[in-house]
């Protein structure tokens, strides 16, 4: 299958009660791992791409012909949407969507709701004249990735919320609803209550940033009142670099690396594999 927009797989998950991962990519390895996961699981599947790992891929266009390449050599027949996670301006945006992105989450949290309003909609007019789908941020998700640093936690205010929807014709949001980016320091306090009025207000999908370390009853209870899209990227990273420094500090004498770049790829799979499982995305391809 060509690669899609999320749009059409978060109505569809939305619809179903269950939720696609988000998961992030870093490199071939993040790339071949996520793909062969979401195929043998026959599941939908989003690569979410920062910025900072565009740059570190070697930008854009390259990422695009990574994914591209990977879906074709390896008979990925799975729904895939390539999705610029945090976009920092509507012009990023836009290079990501010029190069093939099919999806792309534009960030004016930090700004006042109106500007907010203001890129966001910029932006959206780009994408859907592409066929590209648009995500939007409301309040602050804490912690950090990459280029985005957010101190503390703002809940979503439901009124922002409506308006931004209903002014703009974002196809998801990612209300900040006490999830943060990394690993969590204490148990996650998710606000369940305002995540259900939200989505019953604005009657679209609801995104869960900051994935990793949030208890399956708590996904099962977010993925019940409206998410219907979950950002992992951290316990991808834990796993690999698990794995690659057990055979790093096992066996001084490896220096190939595929020795332990394959391995930590397995380990990436395997996580993926169990997160599609928990978001039960399984076999909705």
């Amino acid at each position: 299958m060509a690669l899609v927009s999320m749009k059409e797989m978060l109505i569809k998950a939305l619809a179903e009660g269950y939720a696609v991962g988000q998961f992030n990519i870093n490199n071939l390895e993040w790339t071949q791992a996520i793909l062969a996961a979401a195929q043998e699981e026959k599941s939908p599947v989003i690569l979410g791409v920062s910025e900072g790992a565009a740059r570190y891929m070697g930008g854009f266009k390259v990422v695009t012909a990574i994914v591209k390449s990977l879906i074709e050599e390896g008979n990925i027949t799975v729904p895939v949407a390539i999705h610029l996670d945090h976009g920092s301006s509507v012009d990023k945006c836009k290079q990501a969507i010029d190069a093939g992105f099919t999806s792309v989450m534009i960030d004016a949290s930090h700004d006042p709701i109106e500007e907010n309003i203001r890129i966001t909609s910029e932006v959206v007019e780009y994408a859907h004249a592409r066929g590209v789908s648009v995500e939007a941020e409301v309040g602050t998700v804490g912690g950090q990735e990459d280029d985005v640093v957010a101190e503390g936690v703002i809940y979503a205010d439901i009124n922002e919320c409506k308006a931004i929807v209903e002014q703009t014709g974002i196809d998801c949001l990612a209300p900040a609803l006490g999830s943060v980016h990394g690993p969590y320091k204490g148990e996650p306090k998710l606000g369940f209550a305002e995540m259900e009025e939200i989505c019953k207000t604005i009657s679209l999908p609801l995104v869960l940033h900051g994935g990793t370390g949030i208890p399956t009853e708590h996904i099962q209870k977010a993925i019940a009142r409206g998410t219907a899209k979950i950002n992992v990227n951290t316990e991808n990273q834990i796993a690999f670099t698990k794995v690659a420094r057990e055979i790093l500090t096992n066996d001084a004498e490896v220096y190939d690396p595929r020795k332990f770049l394959a391995p930590g790829r397995e380990a990436i799979k395997t996580t993926v594999i169990g997160k599609i499982r928990e978001f039960g995305s399984s076999n909705k391809a």
